[in-house]
């Protein structure tokens, strides 16, 4: 019986533990709205244009070009009950089944042997609005001429990929603005005359689902085998959301405005504004497109349980845009720019960028822009612009280079320290100080400070530019040194004058006793005036004969030979 339960225990644990593992992935596949399944959370949108045309009979004319990559896929409905007066015209390289409801006021156009059929819904009595076209196009850019040639312009042309519903809002569908249809990747969503349905190729869920409090997961991989290269994202979330994206070598994903949002890809990504455009690097390699292989992948890099959606592409289409589908009424549409032409770190920053200098860490005394500085001061450095987008990104100073102005030509690093600030206080800007006291054997005064800033969004840095402004450096003046003054008192006074006079005393008696005892002025002539020293003829005086006479310290004995020797010759003389 025991060992009953213990298996039994053993295998619940399996079930739970399988059950748990499961839930972290799913397996994707193709559902409808219609079904009441839940639909991907994102919007595919492509190619397309939105005019201010009206033909002369007050009618708008929209295009419709559809793409289905699944013939499963490829039914549809469009629903023109409350449209105001349209002509659609539809066009498809692959078979759809199409189930209209029209208004007397509006009119389709399909291809007579095109791959749509349509099919009259049994509530539209207006079946004779469904025109058969012979020769109708299908190439985009023949599509547009021909509708401007019968009926003198195009309102707007919309590719729709994998639709499954098409809805009018019973609104104007005119734009203002040219009345010429120019092609670009556009925002679908402010389309506001039409609501569109589609799905992309296939998305999951997986059973376990984060809580709606907590930060949402979205995964986005393309297929290896799509033709998709540029895509274009629209994120206005309520909340903070993450966004995982994988595609095949070359992909460039281009976000617009992320709002709240954290994302990461293998490919490169570009933050686009009004004001910046900056490209970030691939943060991760994963070649593999497995479904099981991304969503774990995912799961590991932002360290979290679950995930919210998965979606898989594999369009036809190089250039698509998706919208997040939570947000279908922005209070701002934003622009969206043609991916095509991605930035890339070398470009330029559309943002002028200032450095300012300040003689103190509060960085409230600006140093005049011809003021020169002392080279043994720290200054503080400001590096500000101004972005006009609503796009919030963190500055960052990564290097400083001092390039000289004079004849000597040099470049030298410039060591610095960046400067926390409050980021309410260093919106679009960063901070930084430096001490040029640290390069020594400067060849220069006159040097060119040029800085690379990088901005930074969600963690992940770019090339954001340059920031460059002239500097004068000028050496500090040497502190004055206060002599020193010793006092003397009178009895220190005196003892030096004594010293002094018996020191000359007994250098007199020493000199005078050398002239006694040699007869020779070894230091001083008594009888000149000019000092002789020993060895050197040109000291000025001319040395004296040595006298005969005996001096008076000889002995007295020496004195009688000499004299007894001396009268010899005298006497004989006489």
């Amino acid at each position: 019986m025991e060992d009953c339960v213990t298996r039994f225990a053993l295998l619940l644990c399996i079930i739970a533990t399988t059950a748990f593992a499961t839930s972290q992935t799913c397996t994707p596949v193709t559902a409808k709205d219609e079904k009441g399944e839940k639909g991907s959370p994102w919007i595919v949108n492509d190619i397309g244009c939105w005019t201010s045309f009206v033909a002369e009979d007050k009618s708008e004319v929209h295009i419709f070009k559809l793409n289905f990559d699944n013939p499963e896929n490829a039914i549809f409905q469009i629903d023109l009950t409350d449209a105001k007066p349209m002509r659609v015209i539809l066009t498809s390289a692959e078979k759809a089944d199409g189930l209209y409801r029209l208004n007397s006021e509006v009119h389709l156009y399909t291809n007579q042997n095109s791959t749509i059929k349509l099919h009259r819904a049994k509530e539209s009595s207006f079946e004779t609005n469904s025109h058969l076209i012979q020769g109708l196009p299908s190439e985009e850019e023949e599509l547009i001429k021909w509708a401007t040639e019968s009926f003198g312009g195009v309102t707007s042309f919309t590719t729709l990929s994998n639709v499954n519903h098409i809805t009018s809002a019973g609104t104007q569908g005119t734009k203002p603005g040219s009345p010429i249809c120019t092609l670009e990747i556009e925002d679908m969503l402010e389309k506001h005359f039409m609501k569109i349905r589609s799905n992309p190729s296939k998305f999951c869920f997986p059973q376990q689902q984060a809580s709606s409090t907590e930060t949402e997961l979205h995964i986005i991989n393309i297929a290896e085998n799509s033709s998709i290269r540029n895509v274009s994202l629209h994120v206005h979330a309520e909340k903070h959301t993450n966004v995982f994206m994988r595609g095949p070598q070359g992909t460039m994903w281009t976000f617009i405005n992320p709002q709240h949002t954290s994302f990461v890809s293998n490919n490169e990504i570009t933050l686009n504004t009004t004001s910046v455009s900056h490209t970030i690097p691939p943060q991760f390699t994963l070649t593999s497109d497995t479904a099981s292989d991304v969503q774990r992948t995912a799961l590991g890099y932002f360290k979290v349980p679950t995930f919210t959606s998965y979606t898989e592409l594999e369009l036809k289409e190089s250039r698509i845009s998706l919208v997040f589908k939570k947000s279908e009424t922005p209070t701002v549409a934003p622009s969206v720019p043609t991916p095509g032409n991605p930035v890339t770190t070398n470009s330029p920053t559309k943002i002028p960028m200032v450095i300012t200098l300040y003689t103190s860490a509060d960085y409230q005394t600006p140093i005049d822009f011809n003021t020169k500085i002392q080279t043994n001061k720290r200054i503080f450095a400001q590096i500000s612009g101004n972005n006009s987008g609503s796009l919030i990104l963190t500055w960052k100073v990564t290097k400083c280079i001092l390039r000289s102005k004079g004849s000597c030509l040099g470049e030298k690093n410039l060591p610095f320290f960046p400067v926390d600030c409050p980021s309410n206080s260093c919106l679009n800007r960063a901070r930084f100080t430096f001490s040029i006291e640290q390069l020594q054997e400067l060849s220069s005064t006159t040097w060119d400070m040029e800085c690379d800033v990088s901005f930074c969004y969600s963690e992940h840095c770019g090339h954001g530019g340059k920031a460059s402004r002239n500097l004068e450096f000028t050496q500090p003046c040497p502190e004055a040194q206060t002599p020193t003054c010793i006092d003397f008192r009178l009895s220190e006074v005196l003892g030096i004058a004594f010293g002094g006079f018996l020191i000359g005393v007994l250098l007199i008696g020493a000199l005078w006793f050398i002239k006694i005892k040699t007869g020779y002025p070894t230091g001083l002539e008594m009888n000149s005036t000019v000092v002789n020293i020993p060895g050197c003829p040109c000291s000025g005086a001319k040395r004296q004969p040595v006298s005969t006479n005996p001096s008076p310290s000889e002995n007295s004995s020496a004195n009688a030979s000499i004299g007894s020797t001396q009268s010899t010759p005298t006497s004989s003389m006489a």
